[in-house]
């Protein structure tokens, strides 16, 4: 079942291109949450089959590269639309398809009546795809890709009545401050990109973990630049200190918007991808002592507000 793990993906794109395009003329709520719900649901069929699956294998082989195909090849970049399976990709892909299709039922009843059910169902389908995309990705620039995609989801998703909230303006507005905060983030993860690239000459995670010993030793100031404009990214996309700001405002869409972005996935991404890096962070010490000053200070600074 692994090498057709990009139906995983696929699938919630499926959903998203049948309820955003037709979902205006399908009348019945149950036909377009159904469909979005579906989707999800065979993702996560995909992602349980091949989980089991991998369990199956020794663990020496339980690391798999499946190509989709070549994404970007030019000058010294060659760039596939990838996917890595392993034991923490599929972990965080059963969260978000398990969690995900919990909350596409729900949102059935929850979004009853809404003018906006079928773009809702839309969008949800949407974000499951970046977020898959992400969590799947076998190399930094198809992450980024998924990581971009989850941003923009949470624009539309925190705004989604956008003409509701202080002066017919504020969830609009909350929406705004969730997008251009993270974009500040997003502009730290580049710069670790292009560090990255530069000391590396690769953007795979396979490359990257079987260089990163190497490269700390003979240029840790590289490893320090792409580890913490990294991790700039990751207090963004994961609300921590100093990027925290735009998540008391978010709560401004749907519940089930919270339950999927803030509480589920979006906000676990960070994490997820600080542990896809373990390599460059255990590499060097004082990254690792700033990803924790930075984790506990956050921690502290959320349980005494």
């Amino acid at each position: 079942m692994t090498e057709y793990i990009y139906l995983a993906v696929l699938f919630p794109l499926i959903g998203f291109l049948i309820n955003g395009l037709f979902g205006r003329l399908i009348k019945n709520e149950k036909i377009v949450g159904g469909i979005g719900s579906a989707m999800v649901a065979l993702s996560f069929l995909v992602i349980v089959f091949s989980f089991f699956e991998t369990l199956g294998l020794p663990a020496d082989k339980r690391t798999r590269i499946v190509e989709w195909f070549t994404w970007i090849e030019t000058g010294g970049i060659k760039t596939a639309f990838g996917y890595q399976v392993d034991q923490l990709s599929l972990t965080m892909s059963l969260v978000v398809t398990g969690v995900g299709f919990l909350i596409h039922v729900y949102s059935i009843g929850y979004m009853h009546g809404d003018k906006g059910f079928w773009r809702f169902f839309a969008y949800l389908n949407l974000f499951i795809f970046a977020m898959m995309n992400l969590v799947l990705a076998d190399n930094f620039v198809l992450l980024f890709l998924g990581w971009e995609g989850v941003g923009l989801c949470s624009y539309l998703l925190i705004g989604f009545w956008y003409d509701k909230g202080k002066d017919g303006i504020g969830n609009a507005m909350a929406a705004k401050k969730a997008f251009v905060t993270n974009r500040v983030g997003d502009f730290g993860f580049l710069i670790a990109a292009f560090t990255m690239f530069w000391a590396f000459g690769t953007f795979e995670f396979h490359a990257v973990a079987e260089l990163a010993p190497q490269v700390a030793a003979a240029v840790p100031g590289a490893i320090l630049i792409i580890t913490l404009f990294m991790l700039l990214g990751v207090t963004g996309k994961s609300a921590q200190i100093p990027l925290f700001v735009w998540l008391p405002d978010a709560m401004a869409g749907p519940t089930p918007v919270s339950a999927l972005i803030h509480a589920a996935t979006m906000v676990t991404a960070g994490v997820y991808l600080i542990t896809r890096s373990y390599p460059l962070y255990s590499s060097l010490a004082q990254a690792q002592s700033i990803v924790a000053i930075i984790g506990g200070v956050t921690a502290l600074f959320a349980a005494t507000i």
